[in-house]
């Protein structure tokens, strides 16, 4: 038994735990305490659970809770729950319901009433972008875009407009083609981060202009192989849009403040980078000073 006596019992909840994307290492210590302690814990592949679990002495009932059968799964989640259990919600890898299996479930749960607990941790879609250097901060989560290209193309058509980075999930296989649909219809100039394989043995990451991305995948075998996180950075048009309303605030804020107090409040104001928006005020100063 692996629950410690000096352990409140949990309240009888839905716990959404998010569990490694790769390296176990990555695991936290709150969702540890959380599968040693739940009654059950309901996981997209039982299999692939199973393993982790036991990776970390945590042995627990299993029960499928997957895309085909989410719906029904979930009535007998809301009765164990309704029964005064705690039962934990894990997909194979990552933050359940983030492109993956647990969004019926959730909704299902609350629905009846009853209570959902997000237990946070790894998520492919954010481990992306701390490393992809998007700095607007603006940015859409898209997952995973239609198989086939004329879908696929409409899609990216819909998408292109939209001021910020936009991120997306893709399989190996696909990705060639994926990148080669963005090219067509994307601005070809607009940088692509490719990550790939993330926080794996083989994990690769690269930011280039998205005409010169199917030939880096070209260039190496290796480079179509694993999961893959795009992020397609915001187009030109944007980030200079961001840079004129930047402009703008600190413009007000220096005829009133001194340049380090108006760039800390413009920093506060637009989201920028405190030090990169004092470096505007240097341009804007002697126009103020005039």
């Amino acid at each position: 038994m692996n629950e410690t006596s000096h352990h409140t019992p949990l309240l009888p909840a839905l716990y959404v735990v998010a569990t490694p994307i790769g390296n176990l290492g990555d695991i936290t210590l709150r969702a540890l305490d959380i599968l040693q302690r739940v009654d059950r814990v309901a996981a997209e592949d039982t299999r692939v659970s199973g393993q982790l679990l036991a990776h970390f002495n945590i042995s627990k009932p299993l029960v499928s809770v997957r895309e085909h059968n989410e719906r029904a799964a979930a009535d007998k989640v809301i009765a164990w729950i309704a029964a005064g259990d705690a039962v934990a919600y894990v997909s194979d890898a990552g933050t359940p319901a983030v492109s993956d299996p647990g969004a019926r479930l959730v909704a299902a749960v609350r629905a009846a009433g009853l209570k959902v607990m997000p237990i946070p941790g790894a998520a492919a879609v954010t481990t992306a972008l701390s490393v992809a250097g998007v700095e607007s901060g603006s940015w859409l989560f898209h997952g995973f875009l239609p198989p086939k290209s004329g879908a696929r193309q409409a899609q990216l058509q819909t998408l292109a407009p939209l001021p910020c980075a936009l991120v997306f999930y893709e399989a190996p296989h696909r990705i060639e083609e994926t990148l080669a649909d963005m090219a067509a219809v994307l601005d070809a100039n607009r940088l692509v981060t490719l990550a790939r394989e993330l926080t794996k043995k083989f994990e690769s990451i690269v930011t280039l202009p998205l005409a010169e991305a199917p030939a880096w995948l070209a260039a190496d075998p290796n480079h179509v192989r694993g999961e893959f996180v795009v992020v397609v950075h915001p187009p030109a048009a944007a980030a200079a849009m961001v840079d004129a309303e930047a402009m703008r605030v600190l413009d007000v804020l220096l005829a009133a403040l001194p340049p380090t107090l108006a760039a800390k409040l413009a920093a506060q104001i637009t989201g920028r980078s405190k030090a990169e928006l004092y470096k505007m005020t240097l341009a804007l100063k002697p126009q103020t000073d005039a």
